[in-house]
Order: structure tokens, then C-alpha cells, then sequence
């Protein structure tokens, strides 16, 4: 079984304005879920999904900052329950940011799985909000953003 997801995004947006996405917890609600994290290593946040809108399971995922920096890559830890037993396990979210000619390359890695189950329902959690994510960024001003 494969046991990390993989998925890559492309933006017309400067990292500057991508990372904004990634770490203003109100920014990051408007395309993910609910949350309060803060970009500061070893900071403990959750993100709450709404079951039926949001992913299949619903719940609430604990986290941990495990890497911050700027513009470039963000790390954190995901422990949530598992689909099969419910039973809780824990996996590690990476986000990696490249500039290219026309704008970022946004990388996710998202690792650490044991079941096929929660890995597949993962998998497609991250691709309809990756496709929330480039809407949102490809529709949305981004004139409040700043550096």
C-alpha cells in the first residue's frame, strides 16, 4: 500500500501571496476547514471539518507546527481517527513552495498512512479542497495580502 499522498497545484500567484493561504487561519478556512493555527513551530491547533460538506468522516484533526519557513515550506503533524476502527493515528502534512516563471508550484505530501482507507479518503478530501484553493486564489483579490 502506498502510504503518502502526493499532489501538486500551480498558481499565477506570487509564494508571498500563496503562503497567506496557508497560514492566516482565516484565510485558510476560506478553502480548508475551520481552525486556529499560527505559523510558530510546536504550536498545537485543530482543524474541524463538517461532516457531509467538508469530508466523509467529519471529526476534528489535531495538530502540531513541526516546521515554518516563510515562503517556501510548512510542516505539520495530523492525528485524526481512522475511518476503519476509529481509533486515532497519527500522519505528517508538508506543504513545499516553488516559484516559477509564472507564478508557485504548490506541493503537498501528506504521510504516514496505514489503512488504504484513510489514505484514499484523504487523498480526495485534498483534491476537492486543492480545487477550492486554486478557485479561491485564481477569483479572489488578493490586494489585503502582504508580505
Amino acid at each position: 500500500m502506498q502510504k503518502a499522498i502526493h499532489q501538486t497545484w500551480f498558481f499565477e500567484r506570487t509564494p508571498i501571496e500563496v503562503w497567506a493561504y496557508l497560514t492566516d487561519a482565516a484565510l485558510l478556512e476560506q478553502w480548508l476547514m475551520k481552525n486556529d493555527f499560527k505559523p510558530e513551530v510546536g504550536h498545537k491547533f485543530s482543524f474541524q471539518s463538517i461532516r457531509g460538506k467538508d469530508c466523509e468522516t467529519g471529526g476534528i484533526s489535531y495538530c502540531e507546527v513541526q516546521e515554518v519557513t516563510p515562503y517556501s515550506r510548512l510542516s505539520y503533524s495530523w492525528r485524526t481517527q481512522a475511518l476503519g476502527d476509529g481509533q486515532y493515528y497519527d500522519s505528517m502534512v508538508t506543504w513545499t513552495l516553488s516559484p516559477t516563471a509564472k507564478g508557485t508550484k504548490l506541493e503537498l505530501l501528506h504521510d504516514g498512512f496505514v489503512a488504504a482507507a484513510d489514505r484514499d479518503g484523504h487523498d480526495h478530501g485534498w483534491s476537492l479542497f486543492g480545487t477550492k484553493f486554486v478557485e479561491l486564489l485564481n477569483t479572489k483579490a488578493n490586494d489585503h495580502v502582504h508580505a
